[in-house]
């Protein structure tokens, strides 16, 4: 699968909508439950943590100079709750919305030969719109009742 270069463009848009649903959003709503266990802060505070992740990745793999694939297990989800759940909800969103300008930026200026490797082994590490947008449109749908 090769690169899509609309990445940037899918990015900046997902950290808009990220910076205007924070921007909007009283306390109150920040602790609006989405699922079971989560919050709407806390899917900031996801988002905030999988970006970063993937900036540790981008990181490693510049300066490495070949991919760098850091082991992560999905159980690190259920493990982190309680530390999201533990971050004011307004505090997530803000490291949420820096998290995500930080990436994107970093992203568009990452070497392009690097770049399409991450990309084929994991094409949303480099496409976040992609992960940031499944957890938002949850948040909103329990902000609207649904």
């Amino acid at each position: 699968m090769s690169l899509d270069l609309n990445f940037s463009e899918q990015n900046r848009a997902s950290t808009n909508r990220i910076r205007d649903l924070a921007a909007r959003l009283s306390d109150e709503e920040l602790r609006r439950p989405v699922g079971a266990h989560w919050t709407v802060g806390i899917v900031f505070a996801h988002l905030a943590f999988w970006d970063r992740r993937v900036m540790y990745a981008l990181d490693r793999t510049e300066q490495d100079g070949k991919l760098f694939i850091p082991q992560i297990e999905i159980a690190v989800n259920d493990l982190s709750l309680p530390l999201w759940a533990a971050i004011p909800p307004r505090d997530a969103a803000r490291i949420a919305v820096e998290a995500a300008e930080t990436l994107d930026t970093q992203l568009e200026q990452f070497p392009r030969h690097l770049l399409e490797e991450l990309y084929a082994y994991n094409r949303r590490w480099v496409v976040r719109a992609l992960h940031r947008g499944e957890h938002l449109d949850e948040a909103e749908a329990a902000l609207r009742g649904a």
